[in-house]
Formats: structure tokens, sequence, C-alpha cells
């Protein structure tokens, strides 16, 4: 008999990433293991609501890759990665590795989640710049998604 995947439970997923996006921004300033930024952040008001696998597979994922992403991210921005803000910088990452490591998110969702954190967090118009980045990098890495759902709509 075949059984179902777990139910996924999106707002759980959402929350997941902006705690990620919130670590990345910590770790980048100050230079934190993920050991200790899972300890802090599994001691947030939020974490409990979170999906807490998802939080540190993502975590520990993208602060282990970090120098792959950049060199991905450098395809795909119009200046040097030292001049990115760190929330937008962290935003790219989380985006980059969801269109790498998880195919089973259609590229669109990882671009509106991605958009929603850069408008809640970044500076003011910083949402244009993190989708037109992963819009491009959706272009490359998703290319083939892209092309079925213009073919299929879906």
């Amino acid at each position: 008999m075949k059984t179902l995947p777990p139910k996924i439970d999106f707002g759980a997923r959402s929350l997941a990433r902006q705690l990620v996006m919130q670590a990345l921004y910590q770790w980048q300033l100050n230079a934190l293991d993920y050991k200790d930024l899972n300890k802090q952040f599994g001691e947030d008001k939020d974490y409990k609501k979170t999906d807490q696998e998802y939080f540190a597979l993502l975590l520990e994922n993208i602060m282990s890759n970090v120098e792959s992403l950049d060199a991905d991210l450098e395809k795909f921005v119009d200046r040097p990665l030292l001049q990115l803000d760190p929330i937008s910088h962290a935003i790219l990452w989380l985006g980059l590795y969801e269109f790498n490591q998880h195919i089973e998110i259609p590229f669109a969702v990882v671009i509106n989640e991605a958009v929603k954190l850069a408008k809640k967090f970044g500076a003011e118009d910083s949402h244009k710049f993190v989708n037109a980045v992963l819009e491009k990098a959706a272009a490359e890495i998703r290319s083939t998604e892209i092309e079925h759902k213009k073919k299929t709509g879906k």
C-alpha cells in the first residue's frame, strides 16, 4: 500500500526561512558557528511554530556551502558581493540553495518567499533587487521547469 508523504505546513516552512535568513544575517556580522546559531534560534519564541527540521537543514547546508553559493551568485548580480547588504545576501543564499537542492519547491514559490522576506526585513526596494537576481538565477538553474510552465501554463 502506498502511503502519502507527510503533510507540509507551509506557514511553518515560511517561518523556517525567516529564521534561517535572520541566522545567516547574524552569522555574517558575528561569525558564530552552526551549533551556536542553532541553539540561539532554537530558543526563539517563534521556533516552536517553525518547521524545525527544515530550519536545521537549511542553516547547516547553506553555511557549509556558502563558497559555492557565492560563486553561483556572482553570475547573477551586477556588483561585487561585498557590496551586498547582509540581509539581501542571506536571502539570496537561501533562494539559490532552494533552487539547487529542493527542486520539489516550484521556482515561483522560492522567489515569492524571498521577495516577502526582502519586503519585511530588507532596505527599501531591496525586494526588487532580490526578485531580479532570483529571476535570472531561475532562468539558468530551473530552465526546464520554466519551459514546462510556459508550455503547459502549470
